[in-house]
């Protein structure tokens, strides 16, 4: 028994970006606003948005951190509300996205964001149409309807599901990608592979998701590590957008599974990207996962071009060390407290989602591994 359902208009090709303003006129919206990070606030691809818009898109937040706080929705919320803007355009990767989208809701409330951040309340239904713009090919957030944000006063980073969050239109133009540094590149396409791979084996996994996560982890296998050392690879911008996009609707429905929820503490204590994060211990559960149902993770390895879930785990290990990202966590030095605030933050809602239980112990003997540290002379767990 399964559902699918995916209410976003996906727009999809080079150039694309000039149909921004008869997109927001399609939508019978003329007062918009762009949500941004720093880096694209002054840029030349806002000015040349709002030029094209014929007056419709006329005002820029644009000050979303590379983590959102609920301080970022709060501030975008107050700057829709100060200019009367009737739809939201997030332009950037997955944190504009973030941020936009629950801005777009809270925006038509007297509520704070944190009253819904963490806490499993439901959202007013009401919010602003949003267009979401990425420039980079890695979260599928376009398509999505979780927004993750960081509380840094508590510090609680978590995601908020809500159908409020599903984008009107996704407008996705691959040459919006070609400025991606190698090192975005290598951070956001590990991540299109990890909602990939983790979408097909999340308990909640379906045929439709699945058809989807095969498709996108092949682009990715094929067309990452081009990308990463050909930036100005058209071909390989465009595969790579179209697995993030994909690999988008590969887990929105099914969610993701360990890796992710290991990536948090990861990122939080260590700074390390969300993207890189996620792919530190997606060989691990690989291999951990192919026991979980017969056969199952071996169809997957043999759809995408391997022969065994062996190979494909030695193949991702391999592409992270050719993009040059994190495949362990020996430069950390880490302290036995600090392993065992990792396995304890690591008991995210995702964990449960893993087709194999992952026990504290198997967090234990994981993160012990990657610190280059002997398994076998581990002390019990606090």
């Amino acid at each position: 028994m399964w559902n699918y359902s995916q209410p976003v208009n996906i727009r999809f090709g080079n150039g694309r970006i000039k149909e921004l303003g008869m997109i927001a006129k399609e939508l019978g919206k003329e007062n918009g606003i762009i949500v941004c990070g720093h880096h694209f606030k002054d840029s030349a691809l806002v000015k040349t948005i709002k030029e094209q818009s014929n007056g419709m898109i006329n005002h820029v937040y644009g000050d979303v951190m590379p983590n959102p706080s609920v301080k970022n929705v709060m501030e975008c919320s107050d700057t829709i509300k100060q200019f009367n803007c009737d739809f939201v355009i997030a332009l950037g990767g997955g944190s504009s996205m973030d941020c936009a989208k629950a801005a777009a809701t809270i925006c038509l409330t007297d509520d704070d964001i944190t009253t819904y951040h963490g806490t499993g309340l439901p959202l007013p239904k009401e919010h602003l149409p949003l267009i979401a713009v990425p420039t980079t090919s890695g979260t599928g957030s376009e398509v999505t309807c979780v927004s993750v944000l960081t509380n840094y006063e508590t510090g609680y980073k978590g995601p908020i599901n809500s159908d409020n969050f599903y984008p009107s239109i996704a407008l996705i133009d691959p040459e919006l990608t070609m400025t991606m540094s190698p090192r975005v590149t290598a951070c956001v396409g590990i991540d299109t592979l990890s909602h990939a791979l983790e979408g097909y084996w999340s308990k909640g996994h379906q045929p439709i998701c699945d058809a989807f996560a095969i498709h996108a982890a092949k682009l990715v296998f094929n067309y990452l590590y081009t990308a990463y050392k050909d930036p100005e690879n058209l071909e390989a911008r465009e595969k790579m957008c179209e697995a993030s996009l994909i690999a988008g609707l590969a887990f929105t429905l099914p969610k993701t599974a360990a890796s992710h929820a290991c990536s948090f503490p990861l990122t939080n204590l260590f700074d390390i990207p969300h993207g890189e994060a996620c792919g530190i211990t997606l060989d691990y559960f690989a291999r951990i996962n192919e026991k979980a149902e017969s056969g199952r993770l071996t169809e997957l390895a043999r759809n995408v071009g391997f022969s065994s879930v062996d190979e494909m785990a030695d193949q991702i290990y391999k592409l992270k060390k050719d993009i040059n990202l994190t495949v362990d966590l020996t430069e950390f030095h880490l302290t036995e407290d600090q392993i065992h605030e990792l396995v304890k933050l690591s008991r995210h809602p995702n964990l449960y989602n893993n087709p194999v239980e992952v026990t504290d112990e198997m967090l234990y003997d994981m993160y012990r591994s990657f610190a280059g540290l002997d398994v076998k002379e581990k002390t019990l767990l606090k």
